[in-house]
Order: C-alpha cells, then structure tokens, then sequence
C-alpha cells in the first residue's frame, strides 16, 4: 500500500469513526450512566471486535453474503432487533446520585464485540475500507494492514464518546434529567435504524 493510499485510508477510518453511529451513541450513554472506567470492557469490545470484523470480511465473508444474499438478509433483521433490544435498556438506564449502580450494566467486552457483527454502520464502514482502499497485489497482507490500521483510529474515537458521556454526568445529576436523556439517546439509536428499515422496504415510498 502506498503512502498516498494510507493516508487516504487514515482519513476515511477517522471520519467513519468519529461520527455518530450505533456504537458512539451507545458509548455516550455508558459513559454518562456508568463513566469511563466501567465502560472500558464496552470500547475494547468494539475496537476489536471491530477489527477482527474488517479482517474477516476482508478474508472473504462479504464474498458468502454475495452468494447467500439470504444471510445478509437475516443478519439485517437480527441487527435491527437486536438494536431495539439495546435502545430500550439504554431508556431505563438508572444511575441514582450518579453512582453507576442503577437497574443496568454496561455492555461486557462479548457483548460489543458481538454487537459489531449485527451493526448496519460497522458493515458499511468494513466493506467500504477493503472495496476502496485495499490493493489486489499482496492482499491478505494489506487486509490485515487495513484491520490494525482501523483499530488504531477507531479506539480514540469511540474513547472521545465515552469520555464525552462522562464529562456530562455532572450537569445530568438529577434522576429526571438522566432519564430524559437516556429516552433521547435511545431515540437516536431507535432513528439510526431507518437506513436498514428502508433498504428492507418498510418504509413507504
């Protein structure tokens, strides 16, 4: 891979990464209700897990969805479940006194890991990386260039969201101003379905 194309690479890994999606938004969220350190086994999950995801998919699994358009098909559904499921415990997160004990827990390192695989954005981000920035010549090699070098820029992204969430839990002290904006966190990441919901035609035209 040449110097011109990494840099391009970089470019596109740090914006893909650094704007809102399912995993920032989710992070946001722990960060406010449970704070940084409790939410360090969500991050590590997603920055690996989505690294191992990009290489996979580099590997061949996108070649499978070509042949099998089924699969991807059900992996959409169960995504999108799967994030409703994710939107209604991030709404009735509770976090009394701001002490990080309520009703809920943050996403464990499997959990996150396994979310990256049913994430709409994280699809679009893995295959576009290995469909525009990865050279034919020496290409399991420069996949798994691809992989590290999108790790290395997703995990301070995904950690700004999360610091983010935590600088905020000082002005969200209040059981009702943490509900509301739990209820809104989670109505973002209800609104983040609509891209899938209308790829599936669910939506009227």
């Amino acid at each position: 891979m040449s110097l011109e194309l990494l840099f391009a690479f970089v470019a596109f890994a740090f914006v893909t990464s650094i704007t809102p999606g399912p995993n920032n938004l989710m992070l946001l969220a722990s960060g406010v209700n449970f704070g940084v350190r409790r939410s360090m086994p969500h991050m590590a999950g997603v920055c690996i897990g989505f690294t191992v995801m990009v290489a996979v998919v580099g590997l061949g699994l996108s070649q499978v969805f070509e042949r099998m358009p089924v699969l991807h098909l059900v992996l959409r559904y169960v995504g999108a479940a799967y994030l409703l499921y994710l939107a209604w415990k991030i709404a009735y997160a509770t976090s009394p006194a701001g002490d990080g004990q309520g009703g809920t827990r943050p996403l464990t390192f499997l959990q996150a890991a396994g979310f990256q695989w049913v994430n709409p954005k994280a699809w679009v981000m893995a295959i576009g990386a290995i469909a525009t920035y990865t050279p034919q010549g020496n290409f399991t090699l420069n996949v798994m260039l691809i992989a590290l070098v999108f790790g290395l820029v997703n995990a301070p992204s995904i950690g700004l969201w999360t610091i983010t969430g935590s600088l905020l839990r000082h002005w969200l002290e209040h059981p009702r101003a943490r509900r509301t904006f739990n209820i809104g966190m989670a109505l973002l990441l209800v609104a983040s379905l609509y891209p899938i919901v209308s790829e599936m035609g669910l939506t009227h035209s």
